[in-house]
């Protein structure tokens, strides 16, 4: 009875020591309005256009104060451009949004999927200030995926979050091969690599 006793005693206290032990709970996130990726595409002669499109999500996982998975939603039809004139820019925006480019109709949103978030120390050109995680995710665009990998510095504060990142992508790997047919003149030939810089805030749901 007494060796009874003593291993019952033992499995108690083996379960209280496992329930005391606090498990990370894992809270979703959703991406407030100010959520944007800025882009800026070149010419061969230097000349370049930027603009910007909203991110949007509610499914940003994050879990023991880490970002754990997720994904983001770019809608074609906020593409906005900075630099051109009015009467201009809407031409480029609808020339974007056409076959020739990310073609809208078929394809209304650009996604990226979170597949692995590690930690990062190192600092190189083009690598936004203070980043302190590697992201690797699969960019969708004209309904095929590919995977890419950029430093971001990202900051949780109580019940918010915030990434900065910046990144460069080959829209050629996707299938948007307009304006790199061999032969173009540089003023009519544009660079295979679009810049991104993504800029994300949002709060716990």
């Amino acid at each position: 009875m007494k060796k009874q006793f003593l291993s019952l005693l033992t499995l108690a206290t083996l379960f209280t020591a496992c329930t005391d032990h606090e498990v990370p709970t894992a809270t979703n996130y959703h991406l407030d309005e100010t959520s944007v990726a800025e882009w800026k595409g070149y010419l061969k002669t230097g000349y370049f256009n930027e603009g910007s499109m909203e991110v949007e999500s509610n499914s940003l996982v994050i879990e023991g104060g880490k970002v754990k998975s997720g994904s983001f939603t770019l809608p074609l039809a906020s593409i906005v451009n900075f630099n051109l004139p009015d009467e201009v820019k809407h031409q480029l925006i609808h020339h974007l949004q056409s076959a020739d480019f990310f073609n809208m109709a078929l394809h209304p949103n650009v996604t990226f999927e979170i597949m692995s978030v590690s930690s990062y120390s190192g600092s190189a050109a083009g690598v936004v200030s203070g980043a302190n995680y590697e992201v690797t995710g699969h960019l969708t665009l004209l309904g095929k995926s590919n995977p890419i990998t950029f430093p971001a510095r990202i900051d949780l504060n109580g019940d918010s979050f915030k990434l900065e990142a910046l990144t460069q992508f080959d829209r050629t790997l996707w299938g948007m091969n307009y304006g790199t047919e061999p032969g173009l003149p540089d003023d009519a030939s544009i660079k295979p690599g679009i810049d991104v810089h993504l800029k994300l805030s949002g709060k716990k749901m």
